[in-house]
């Protein structure tokens, strides 16, 4: 009976056009957010934010990059896992030229640079879409991958091909290295979580964004109302690698601390973050959440169910849990395109309606 409209007044377009219009979603959302920064880092330890909260949080800020280029543009992308390479690999290079800049302006200059790369790989889409478009971005995967595993000047000439993140800290806290502490890198991830989220949501409401969708639906009708292609597709493109830039520089050095780039950004990478649009929702922001949440718990959840509880084998574990993403995913596309979010919608509609039939 909480959730309800009557007596939430709009006096203002201001409020009669923001995010959360009903006041009970507005409270959860400050509630969600107290609790994220203000009770989480006391309690947590080394294994939930390794093992939970880092990869959800990494993760996120990948699904949401790549459902703005998505689920948003409608432009069909399977190279995450190598744009994932290039922040991480820029990153590197920063956190070595540069050691005495912050961490912060490491992680949004990789973001930038990945952005570049996302630009130069995304002209092919101003002639090709579909699954052609899908082809070219997987060829930008592999060549990505081979580029970072031939040319040793990204990885500074280390006899093994891998690089490892030097410590670094931020306000005299370490982020980065084997001494960091578990809250620290939990809130530095946090952060940058919280500002992808609040930007992506902005700008997918405004009129880029509506250029976006416009252009997902139908771009030949959106070029005769006057949207232009050149700019909004590779908009798309520059933000959506710019999040997937900061996620993949995150990725290495603050939650592995050392990558091979064949091993940790392959295509299995792009095809994870693809799965978690698929079955959070695509052009939701919330299913960018609930796509990482699912993803990233389920195979805790079966670890916990089938090894620790039920004593079966590790890789029966392993292949069940395939089997249940594979079936989600088929379901999903069948049944449900929209995704967990729109499971949350419609159950948020129960909930305004709830005990009257209509």
């Amino acid at each position: 009976m909480f959730y309800r409209e009557a007596g939430d007044f709009s006096t203002t377009y201001p409020q009669d056009s923001q995010t959360f219009p009903i006041k009970f979603d507005r409270w959860r959302y400050y509630a969600v957010l107290f609790v994220a920064i203000f009770i989480v880092p006391f309690m947590v330890n080394d294994y939930w934010v390794n093992s939970i909260f880092m990869p959800f949080l990494i993760y996120t800020i990948a699904a949401i990059g790549l459902n703005i280029l998505v689920g948003y543009c409608g432009q069909v992308s399977l190279g995450t896992g190598g744009f994932m390479a290039v922040g991480a690999y820029a990153c590197y290079k920063l956190m070595t030229s540069f050691p005495e800049v912050s961490m912060f302006i490491h992680v949004l200059l990789a973001g930038g640079i990945t952005a570049m790369v996302g630009v130069l790989f995304g002209l092919p889409s101003l002639r090709i879409k579909g699954f052609y478009l899908a082809v070219a971005t997987l060829a930008a995967q592999f060549f990505l991958v081979w580029l970072f595993n031939r040319v040793s000047w990204f990885y500074n000439y280390s006899a093994s091909g891998q690089i490892n993140a030097p410590e670094r800290d931020t306000f005299g806290i370490l982020i980065t290295g084997p001494n960091t502490e578990a809250w620290a890198t939990y809130m530095f991830c946090l952060i940058f979580t919280i500002f992808s989220a609040v930007m992506a949501r902005n700008l997918t409401r405004g009129s880029v964004g509506r250029q976006w969708m416009a252009i997902r639906d139908m771009d030949i009708a959106a070029e005769i109302i006057g949207v232009n292609p050149l700019r909004a597709k590779l908009t798309a493109f520059a933000v959506s690698s710019f999040f997937v830039g900061i996620s993949g520089a995150l990725f290495f050095a603050v939650y592995l601390g050392a990558v091979e780039v064949g091993e940790v950004f392959g295509i299995t990478k792009s095809f994870l973050v693809l799965f978690m649009i698929i079955i959070g929702g695509l052009g939701s922001i919330f299913g960018c959440f609930a796509g990482a949440a699912f993803l990233v718990l389920l195979p805790v959840l079966l670890k916990i169910i089938g090894v620790d509880w039920l004593g079966w084998p590790t890789d029966i574990v392993a292949h069940l849990n395939l089997v249940i993403v594979g079936g989600l995913i088929v379901v999903f596309l069948i049944a449900e395109p929209h995704g967990l979010a729109q499971l949350w919608r419609v159950a948020k509609e129960k909930l305004r309606l709830w005990p009257f039939p209509h």
